[in-house]
C-alpha cells in the first residue's frame, strides 16, 4: 500500500496521523496552528473531518437526537448542535491542505457522506478515511471505492461480519488498497478497553489489507503493543497546548505529547529489528569478547602438557572457544608460552 510516494508496511516506519477533527475550536488560525505542530512533531500526514450538521443529521429535540449518557463528553447536547460546533467549514480545507503540504504532510479527510467526497475530489486528497460511525455506511464506502484511493477505515463498533461485509463492498467497487484500523470508540478509551489482539485477528481475517490503530487512550503504551503486534498505520487526535474547550480536546494530546507519541512508536518499530541471533549488530558484536575463552594462566615451556593448572577458561574472548577446552587437555605447547596469552591452535602440538 503506497500514499502517494509513501509505502505503507509493517516493515516501513509506521504511518502516524495526527486528527485535528473539532480541535480548531472554530478559528482557522488555529487549525492552520495545528497544521504548523502536526509538522513540527513529525507526524505523517495531519487529517480533517468534512460535514456540517445538516449532512449528519436533522436539527431535532426528540430524545433519539439528544446525547443521553452521564460518561460522554458531550451529555445532554443534541447532535445538530454538537455537529454544527465541531465541523470544519468546507471553506477551510482548500487552504489547510495546501498549508499541510507547504509542510511537508499529507493533508486528506474523512468524508462522512457523499457530497463531502465530491468536495474533497476537488482537493485531489492522496487517501480517504472513513470513521467508525460510518463504518455501514455502504454508500459512503462505495463512493470512496470509486476513487480508486487508498481506503483507511476505522473498525470501533463493528462486529466480523460488519468488518468483512464492508471489505467486501469497497473490494466489489475496486477501491484502492484498504487499511483496516482497529479501535474503541469511546472518549476517551481506557487502555484496558483497547482489545488490542483485534490487530492480529484482522491481519489473519484480511490478509490483503493492512492493519493499524486509532488510538483514543490517554498516553502511548497502547500504540507501543500496537506496534509489537504488526500496526502500521496510527491515528492520535490532539489540540493546541492549554485547550480545555474544544469539543474532543479532553482525549486529545497537546504537539509536545504529539511528538513524544511519533517518537515513542518510531522506538518500538526501530526496537523489533530483525529475527537475527548471534552478534546482529556491529555493537553488539564489540561484547564478544566478553565471552570466555581459553587462556594460558602459568608459563607453559615447549612441550609441556595443558593441564586445568595452566589453561582455564576465563574473559576475555580472544582465545579458542571454550568448546576445544577437553580436547586440549593433555596435548603439549607447541613453544614456550607466556601466562595471559590467548590459546590458539597453533600453540598446540598436533
Amino acid at each position: 500500500m503506497k500514499i502517494l510516494e509513501t509505502v505503507i508496511s509493517p516493515t516501513e516506519r509506521p504511518y502516524i496521523i495526527a486528527e485535528v477533527s473539532a480541535n480548531h475550536g472554530g478559528e482557522l488560525s488555529q487549525a492552520l496552528d495545528l497544521v504548523g505542530a502536526a509538522a513540527e512533531a513529525g507526524a505523517s500526514a495531519v487529517k480533517f473531518q468534512t460535514y456540517t450538521a445538516d449532512t449528519m443529521t436533522i436539527e431535532c429535540d426528540r430524545p433519539e437526537f439528544r446525547i443521553d449518557n452521564s460518561e460522554s463528553l458531550w451529555n445532554g447536547r443534541t447532535l445538530y448542535d454538537l455537529y454544527d460546533e465541531a465541523h470544519t467549514p468546507w471553506e477551510w480545507h482548500a487552504q489547510l491542505f495546501e498549508e499541510a503540504r507547504r509542510r511537508g504532510l499529507h493533508a486528506f479527510s474523512s468524508g462522512f457522506d457523499e457530497t463531502a467526497i465530491d468536495f474533497l475530489e476537488t482537493l485531489d486528497p492522496p487517501c480517504y478515511k472513513v470513521a467508525s460511525f460510518e463504518h455501514t455506511f455502504i454508500p459512503l464506502l462505495e463512493k470512496v471505492a470509486k476513487t480508486k484511493k487508498p481506503v483507511i477505515l476505522s473498525c470501533g463498533l463493528a462486529s466480523m461480519d460488519e468488518i468483512r461485509g464492508s471489505v467486501q463492498a469497497l473490494t466489489a467497487a475496486e477501491s484502492g488498497p484498504i487499511c483496516l484500523l482497529a479501535c474503541t470508540s469511546s472518549y476517551p478509551a481506557s487502555v484496558a478497553d483497547s482489545n488490542l489482539r483485534r490487530i492480529p485477528a484482522l491481519k489473519e481475517a484480511f490478509p490483503t489489507c493492512h492493519i493499524g490503530l486509532s488510538d483514543h487512550t490517554i498516553g502511548s503504551t497502547a500504540a507501543i503493543a500496537a506496534v509489537a503486534l504488526g500496526a502500521c498505520v496510527f491515528e492520535k487526535h490532539f489540540k493546541m497546548a492549554g485547550d480545555d474547550t474544544s469539543v474532543d480536546a479532553a482525549f486529545s494530546v497537546t504537539p509536545e505529547g504529539l511528538r513524544d507519541y511519533v517518537n515513542v512508536i518510531n522506538d518500538a518499530w526501530e526496537a523489533l529489528g530483525e529475527a537475527k541471533f548471534g552478534a546482529a549488530s556491529e555493537t553488539e558484536a564489540q561484547s564478544l569478547q566478553f565471552r570466555r575463552s581459553i587462556y594460558v594462566v602459568a608459563d607453559i615451556d615447549k612441550g609441556e602438557p595443558f593441564t586445568r593448572e595452566n589453561i582455564r577458561c576465563i574473559r576475555p574472548g580472544l582465545g579458542l572457544q571454550t568448546e576445544h577446552f577437553f580436547s586440549v587437555l593433555g596435548k603439549t605447547a607447541a613453544q614456550t608460552i607466556k601466562r595471559g596469552t590467548p590459546l590458539s591452535f597453533d600453540l598446540v602440538s598436533s
